[in-house]
């Protein structure tokens, strides 16, 4: 098939752009915000705290990607639905989904909360590094079952092309958090200086305000997706397909997430230093994630869209037009990176060590920009597309074949710390750019049926 992507190019890439900007803007928000907790805690309490929360984090965060992946089974539904006009539809799924995520929501709070301190026993950290982290983790732990409300109701409005709500409702959220973590953390005014445990109750809070935020929206008259008890139930219709397309995303994510915990341990065995930097250093690049995390969501709704419109040659366009859109932003990123190196860091810490041990790792994650976010935007074009596996296949080859072999030889064996991290990514990710645009460019995915009948009644 011969790609001609310049025509209605101006449009393809101006309905990317619209559907992205909120989008990005979101991932700003809830970049920043962690921007703002990573700053707080470095400075008012210190480094130990900050290697503390980076190692909670991505238990927190390993549990919600991996229990949560039917979201990305329900953008790819929602969004085929959409594009086929059946607005019942699309609500049956937005329900049912989020029930799914209560139930996974309350196993996943109480298990983090009940066994926090020996979930911390995985890491070779210090006393004071895993007391600090117990505390968080317990506190953050209430929290997750708002986290699992919130990202199924955003997974449903994005499908159906809304991707302003959530980052209006991310805004308010964030806003919250940065005001409470500097109350809690300092003991401002009246309220008490709670340290770390402090920088978890904001954050709990806040999420308890979005999901609340989520539920009075569908419960009211606005919008096209409603909250009804009789749709939550679980049905075959919706539940069978919605577990072919979810299953795959979350082994991916269990991957994915077993990736980075293995990848920390490594972290784990430098000096407090470097778990300083390669925290630091994830934040940074945090900036690189926003537009292609993004972009990624536009070209899943897109490409869903086109298909349910029976336009798949409309798919392939929006998806290598968005991933080549992220490039584009990427390399200019890097070039912030590599031109500005020493400002960055210091926005995160004033401690000397770390930002000389951090400047020439800095300028290799520059290099990483434009990979990173070409493959992750090619990668949601495929989950968009319903190509759920293929995604899988994709990230676990980049992850467990290349990236964590690479990663160990350079970290532990030949003691590059934590620059071995990024010198793996890129390799990983320019074998993987390869792999992935020759699968989507293929189009087997435009043969995928999600429903086996039409549900317009």
């Amino acid at each position: 098939m011969e790609l001609k992507l310049t025509k209605n190019s101006y449009q393809r890439t101006k309905n990317i752009f619209l559907l992205a900007l909120p989008a990005v803007l979101e991932m700003s928000l809830n970049t920043l915000v962690g921007m703002a907790d990573t700053i707080m805690i470095s400075r008012f309490i210190g480094k130990e705290a900050l290697a503390a929360v980076g190692f909670a984090n991505q238990i927190i965060f390993t549990l919600i990607f991996v229990f949560s992946a039917f979201n990305a089974g329900a953008t790819a539904m929602v969004s085929r639905s959409y594009g086929e006009g059946n607005k019942q539809r699309m609500n049956k799924i937005m329900n049912e989904n989020l029930t799914l995520n209560l139930i996974l929501g309350i196993i996943v709070t109480i298990f983090t909360f009940f066994f926090a301190n020996l979930i911390l026993n995985i890491y070779d950290i210090t006393e004071v590094v895993k007391t600090f982290g117990t505390t968080y983790l317990k506190y953050i732990a209430i929290g997750q079952l708002f986290m699992f409300i919130s990202f199924a109701a955003a997974a449903g409005l994005r499908g159906a092309g809304d991707t302003k709500t959530p980052m209006y409702i991310t805004g308010i959220a964030n806003i919250l958090n940065i005001i409470g973590n500097y109350i809690l953390i300092t003991g401002f005014w009246i309220f008490p200086e709670l340290g770390i445990a402090g920088a978890a109750i904001s954050t709990t809070f806040a999420r308890f305000i979005a999901a609340a935020l989520y539920l009075a929206l569908f419960t009211s008259n606005k919008g096209i997706l409603k909250l009804h008890p009789s749709w939550m139930k679980i049905s075959s219709k919706i539940f069978k397909p919605l577990i072919n397309l979810s299953y795959a995303a979350g082994i991916e994510q269990l991957f994915m997430q077993a990736a980075f915990f293995v990848n920390g341990i490594f972290i784990s065995q430098l000096d407090t230093t470097a778990e300083a930097s390669f925290r630091i250093l994830l934040n940074i690049e945090s900036l690189s994630f926003m537009p292609a995390i993004g972009i990624a969501i536009a070209a899943t709704t897109l490409v869903g869209k086109h298909l349910g419109e029976n336009n798949a040659e409309e798919s392939l366009k929006s998806g290598l037009t968005a991933a080549v859109m992220g490039a584009i932003i990427g390399t200019t990123l890097a070039l912030v990176y590599l031109i500005f190196p020493v400002f960055a860091l210091k926005i995160f810490t004033t401690e000397i060590g770390v930002i000389n041990y951090s400047v020439p790792i800095l300028k290799i994650v520059a290099l990483n920009q434009a990979l990173l976010a070409f493959v992750i935007i090619m990668v949601g074009a495929l989950r968009g597309a319903g190509d759920t596996k293929g995604a899988m296949y994709i990230t676990i080859i980049r992850l467990w074949l290349i990236f964590i072999p690479l990663s160990y030889y350079l970290i532990v064996v030949s003691d590059y710390g934590v620059a071995g991290v990024w010198i793996a990514e890129i390799i990983s990710f320019l074998i993987v750019a390869l792999i992935v645009v020759r699968r989507f460019i293929k189009m087997e995915w435009a043969e995928i049926e999600f429903f086996v009948e039409s549900e317009h009644n």
